[in-house]
């Protein structure tokens, strides 16, 4: 998340992006979209009508809308005479309901021409007149024309009214033959048109009208009783007595000479609710029973009035039998459903008070009706289709007698929160297939780099499929796009077989408009949650909100956080959280009562009760597991931060600015690094979590490369000298004592813009903020991007092998271009020096002991004199001084060096199958030939042993031990003693 006050960044950071069609995709921010009116339709009130009824191609139709209705996405709408449509036909040469043709306004964002406007009506009615079908939309001859497609949306297209469920909506086109349609009860436009919601209780009566476009013998039939004739007529009434409860139905028929057609309504009346308390054992959620056939439903719904279950199971329609049970505090639902397949998956939702059909919250797994088609099958292989039969767009799941997941390391130790080195990741866009095995199998590149911990950002199930994860619907399923419930856990697994933690990032301030939980209590006149929501504010309490707020204050939410806290801790085995937005859990006002004219100030201020939430979440954690990191991303008062960090938690340290401006050169106050530093920050304890890089900021080399200052033919633009800029900020930042986080790819100077295009531009404003960069594994071979992760990896090792160095005594200077920093550690001591300006500078140093110190990278001797020195260094120039001479004791924090000298090729290059892999070792050592993919996974190792200088070659084969290599972009790694070097190669 940005700084606090830039609250319009990050709401762009935020936004939803779906895989819809192309079309649907060019707006990237619709407005949430209600899954079910709220009670049954007043009257013949319908949210779209066409006139005439029975429209045919070349007919003037007048569409009429009633935004009160669907998805009330134009509900007292702003500026109501600036409503447009977008449109199009289904025709016979369409290849589904998404396959719309003949657009006349093709242009989403930018088409607001006077042929496009709607007519407003008043009371939120809208109109818009079609002339003669087949000619506006310039269909051709032989085309039969099916439906018309249409949307009314605002003018920048970010408002959209639509159907109930988030669909389009759908007009008939019909020919001359018989036709007929319900005019009552009244229908909604979907592409397979059905009756809006219908409850009628027992005892009540219900107005049937069915009419035809041609005089025809009409009767209406209830529950197999015929209750309505009409002789030559065009329409026929009713009015049906519900007398009995379950499954009713109606079917209207028409004949006219030879031709027959007939329609069908079914509804559901339910009976009085069971009261009955839930059984014992029985949690809140999904309860899997012995037997593995059976599974008992809880479901938290209080101020509701009755519940009943729709799935696989029971053919998606309503039966008494599976109306749910109410407790007696009227505050859960329970179901036993028996009678399962043990390891079948069932597809399910709820439908509430006869108004709402939904996915389960508690759900595990979310099946999606619009992402699931798009996920590739090696990365979620079998995945079960979206049933026909289910409505909306979301579903849930349940499947008994599933495969436990056997751990591997079941007693991983965590390494101390004070010396965390986490590497920040979005599976999108940090390997190319994008999935948890494509992350497992760059594990050892991450391992390799010295880091302990890695942080995932967010994998709750979030809207869409291309997104960071900031906007989650469902809080206990993994979302599919990177793959499989067990998939998560094999990462866990291998995260922890390497000694590094898993860190979960954590999105409970909000959650976004197609979660369940907001839907079920929502007040749609208003478009925000409705009052009596037991999780949600009606309004945001901060400026900086995005989503729907939770209350971190009201029992309801702090039990559901507690169960989504224990659940991944305990299912998963994660190892902690990084909280997003953590400032936000707060019911402290500092906006209007309407979430309006925010201070966002004031948000920041000290804040008691917002301590004692974190106090609360943090000791659920520690309950559930304890030794977890609970991670805040806050930026609130020193005094608040201290009181969290003294408590046990830690708090993101945005050095961002303060780092870039030094690796860009610029000297102005804030170029200095004191705030990195714990104690100078006001800190009693190491619990910052220090960073130049996250998500949320700048890249350094970016604008190293693109504001970078110079002098005289020093030009910190020029790429080789901003990434040895960055080299020299990471040796300071490494060095400063408590935890570290580094953002993917920081340590080979990424170099792409966050708000980086796809069409290689850079859009300010944020639109491509959530486009996924291209991923520059080849950088690896680049000789200046190495030398920098080869300084991160020296580093990091050191932080790692002392782990002293986490709370050592602190001595220095970062105020200026010449910085100094001085660890003391029992086991280690260690002096950091760099120059940051773009020209020569001398600076007093000041070693704590007369001795020889050794620089880190060189083994160079430095004879201290434990008084000031004076030393002069160039312009982006650093060293580290270590108090022993680690680079010639201890290998393993010595960093393999590249040397050029070291000569390997691989000859045919692009390399067939019986390729030779030549090299040249002008000295004698210990010599290895491997091959890696683009990830860094290795794929074969050959093992020459301690051999002479001279030149040779092996098969490519002898190497990979005859595996297969795919056609796609690998390199050859030759290693002697402590240096090596690389060659790239292409397999055909």
């Amino acid at each position: 998340m940005p700084k606090m006050n830039d609250n319009a960044y990050e709401k762009v950071r935020r936004q939803e992006k779906t895989s819809l069609p192309a079309w649907i995709r060019m707006f990237a921010r619709l407005s949430f979209l209600l899954i079910a009116t709220a009670g049954t339709t007043p009257g013949n009130a319908q949210l779209l009508t066409g006139s005439p009824t029975f429209p045919q191609d070349t007919s003037t139709i007048t569409i009429t809308l009633d935004a009160t209705l669907g998805n009330q996405g134009l509900l007292n709408y702003s500026d109501p005479a600036h409503v447009y449509v977008y449109t199009g036909v289904i025709t016979s040469a369409s290849t589904s309901a998404s396959d719309w043709l003949h657009l006349p306004f093709s242009n989403w964002s930018a088409d607001t021409t006077a042929a496009a406007l709607a007519t407003y009506l008043g009371n939120n009615k809208y109109q818009y007149t079609i002339h003669n079908i087949r000619s506006f939309y310039n269909v051709p001859a032989g085309e039969t024309i099916e439906k018309i497609a249409i949307l009314f949306r605002s003018a920048d297209g970010n408002t959209v009214q639509r159907n109930t469920d988030a669909s389009d909506m759908f007009l008939t086109v019909y020919t001359g033959a018989l036709a007929g349609q319900f005019t009552a009860p009244p229908f909604q436009p979907l592409y397979t048109p059905a009756p809006q919601p219908l409850s009628p209780a027992q005892g009540s009566t219900l107005p049937v009208t069915f009419v035809t476009n041609q005089a025809a013998n009409l009767q209406l039939w209830y529950n197999g009783t015929s209750v309505g004739t009409a002789t030559g007529a065009t329409s026929v009434q009713a009015t049906l007595s519900v007398a009995t409860t379950g499954n009713q139905q109606v079917i209207a028929t028409a004949s006219a000479g030879a031709t027959s057609i007939s329609d069908t309504i079914n509804f559901f009346v339910a009976g009085a609710t069971t009261i009955a308390p839930l059984p014992a054992g029985i949690q809140e959620g999904i309860n899997y029973l012995p037997g593995d056939t059976s599974v008992v439903l809880a479901f938290y719904a209080p101020l509701k009035h009755k519940v009943v279950v729709v799935g696989d199971f029971n053919n998606w329609t309503q039966n008494t039998a599976y109306q749910m049970n109410e407790t007696p505090d009227s505050n859960y639902y329970w179901i036993q459903i028996n009678g399962l397949t043990s390891g079948t998956e069932y597809a399910y939702q709820y439908v509430i008070d006869d108004s709402l059909q939904l996915a389960d919250y508690n759900t595990e797994k979310v099946l999606d009706k619009s992402v699931d088609p798009t996920i590739p099958a090696a990365t979620y292989p079998s995945l079960k289709t979206f049933p026909t039969a289910a409505k909306g767009t979301l579903a849930s799941v349940i499947q008994t007698g599933q495969t436990p997941y056997t751990w591997q390391v079941a007693d991983f130790q965590r390494p101390d929160k004070k010396g965390l080195m986490i590497y920040e990741l979005w599976l999108a866009d940090f390997t190319t297939a994008g999935n948890w095995q494509a992350l497992i199998d760059t594990l050892s590149y991450l391992k390799n780099l010295g880091v302990n911990a890695i942080e995932v950002e967010p994998i709750c199930n979030f809207e869409g499929s291309n997104s960071w994860g900031y906007n989650p619907n469902f809080y206990f399923a993994p979302d599919k796009v990177y793959g499989t419930a067990t998939d998560v856990k094999r990462f866990v697994d291998a995260c922890h077989a390497q000694g590094m933690a898993v860190i979960m990032d954590l999105v409970m301030n909000h959650s976004f408009g197609s979660s369940p939980m907001v839907q079920m209590y929502w007040n749609g006149s208003l478009g925000v949650p409705a009052a009596n929501s037991p999780w949600f504010n009606q309004y945001p309490t901060h400026g900086d909100n995005v989503g729907y707020q939770f209350n971190h204050e009201s029992p309801a939410t702090i039990a559901f956080t507690k169960r989504v806290i224990n659940y991944w801790l305990t299912n998963y085995h994660v190892d902690g959280y990084r909280w997003d937005l953590a400032k936000g859990f707060t019911q402290t006002r500092t906006c209007d009562a309407t979430g309006n004219n925010c201070d966002i100030n004031a948000w920041g201020n000290y804040d008691s009760s917002r301590v004692r939430t974190w106090d609360t979440i943090y000791n659920q954690m520690q309950a559930a597991s304890s030794g977890s990191y609970c991670i805040l991303e806050m930026f609130a008062a020193t005094n608040e931060q201290v009181d969290e960090t003294n408590a046990g938690m830690l708090v993101w340290q945005n050095m961002n600015s303060n780092y870039n401006q030094a690796t860009m050169g610029y000297s102005n106050p804030s170029w200095d690094l004191s705030g990195g530093i714990f104690s100078a920050a006001g800190y009693g304890q190491p619990g910052l979590v220090v960073y130049q890089e996250s998500h949320d900021e700048e890249r350094l080399q970016y604008k190293n490369e693109t504001y970078g200052n110079s002098s005289g033919a020093y030009n910190v633009k020029d790429t080789a000298t901003g990434l040895q800029r960055d080299a020299a900020a990471t040796a300071f930042w490494a060095m400063t004592p408590g935890p570290k986080m580094l953002t993917e790819f920081g340590e080979l100077g990424f170099d792409y813009s966050i708000n980086w295009c796809t069409n290689g531009t850079v859009d300010p404003s944020g639109s491509c903020r959530l486009t996924p960069k291209p991923i520059r594994w080849d950088y690896l071979s680049d000789t200046s991007r190495k030398k920098l992760h080869d300084v991160y990896a020296a580093m990091l090792k050191l932080r790692g092998k002392y782990s002293d160095l986490a709370t050592a005594t602190c001595t220095y200077s970062l105020g200026n271009a010449f910085k100094t920093l001085l660890l003391t550690a029992p086991d280690l001591s260690v002096m950091v020096i760099g120059n940051f300006d773009v020209v020569s500078s001398t600076g007093s140093v000041t070693f704590p002991t007369q001795a020889v110190w050794y620089e880190y990278f060189t083994g160079a001797g430095f004879q201290a004199t434990g008084s000031p020195q004076s030393i002069t260094l160039q312009p982006g120039e650093y060293r580290v001084y270590l108090s022993q001479n680690l680079s010639l004791t201890t290998p393993v924090t010595s960093v393999p060096l590249r040397d050029d000298s070291l000569l390997v090729k691989v000859v045919p290059n692009p390399a067939s199958a019986d390729a030779q892999v030549q090299f040249s070792i002008p000295d004698a050592g210990t010599t290895t030939l491997s091959v890696f993919s683009m990830t860094g996974q290795q794929l074969g190792v050959l093992n020459l042993g301690y051999i002479s200088p001279h030149t040779q070659q092996v098969t490519l084969a002898s190497i990979t031990g005859n595996a297969f290599l795919s056609p796609g972009v690998y390199w050859v790694r030759l290693g002697v003693g402590d240096r090596f070097n690389i060659c790239p190669f292409v397999k055909q």
